[in-house]
């Protein structure tokens, strides 16, 4: 089984657009580096090679570095679903055009619906898992616990038809400090970097695992509260995975990071839905 999902593994990435297999080889240092991978979970094999959702919590600002390391390791190239922000900004937006990555716009004018469907029919169409954050930003729970999110994933999965992984991960918040939204000055950057250079000699752990694809068959697209539904159905999955990856940090984050903003709130932490 194991020779199946790489061989199926390097064919996806046989596909994927050379810059960004580079990316992946390159990331997959930098995390080893940054502190220790550990993987659980899988890719069925029938599903390798196929449309694919995968839904991951969003602890900071060096998960998705994690993401796609951890990926890489099941011989997996995803690619991520990224604010038009991203794919416009200068130097890195044409490489992140080039790499193949999916575009979606907030908001709820007729030129954003019109991109929801061409996302959900890029996803329909693709070779290979895309990334997504239902919470659409890192957690603001005291707790680092996922907050509520929205059902634009969702609504995407059942609109595109394609299956969904969810995936729990623990440990990235310890390699970089959230930092700051907004850039003013070289105060913004200091604590950034030096959470940065200081994590090599920490070795934080990063835990990520890849949950059993969550059953939607029950919800169909358009059908009115079923979004709703489907959602929490993924944002439960999530949960689930990421209670035995911090089940010695059940409350707070041993890891203080003094930028992350603590005013949300989650309502899928195991107690609060109870």
């Amino acid at each position: 089984m194991v020779a199946l999902q790489h061989d199926r593994g390097s064919a996806e990435r046989s596909k994927t657009p050379l810059v960004w297999r580079t990316i992946l080889t390159l990331n997959r240092g930098l995390v080893n580096l940054a502190g220790r991978l550990r993987v659980s979970g899988g890719i069925p094999h029938s599903l390798r090679g196929q449309p694919l959702l995968m839904a991951a919590n969003h602890i900071g600002v060096f998960d998705a570095f994690v993401l796609m390391a951890a990926c890489h390791r099941l011989g997996l190239a995803p690619r991520f679903m990224l604010a038009g922000g991203l794919l416009d900004a200068p130097i890195v937006g044409p490489v992140l055009r080039a790499s193949g990555h999916l575009r979606v716009d907030r908001g709820s004018s007729r030129a954003a619906v019109a991109q929801f469907a061409q996302a959900a029919e890029a996803l329909r169409t693709s070779t290979g898992p895309i990334i997504v954050y239902p919470e659409g930003r890192i957690s603001h729970d005291p707790g680092l616990w996922p907050e509520r999110g929205k059902t634009g994933v969702a609504r995407l999965a059942l609109k595109a038809g394609v299956p969904v992984v969810p995936i729990s991960q623990w440990g990235a918040h310890e390699a970089v400090y959230w930092g700051t939204e907004t850039v003013t000055g070289l105060a913004d950057i200091v604590p950034l970097a030096r959470s940065g250079l200081t994590s090599p000699l920490r070795r934080p752990t990063f835990r990520v695992h890849f949950g059993e694809p969550v059953d939607l068959s029950p919800f169909r697209e358009g059908r009115p509260g079923d979004a709703v539904k489907a959602h929490a159905v993924i944002m439960r999955a999530i949960t689930d995975g990421l209670v035995p990856l911090r089940a010695d940090e059940p409350d707070a984050p041993r890891f203080f990071d003094p930028t992350r903003p603590t005013d949300g709130h989650s309502p899928w932490r195991p107690e609060t839905r109870a």
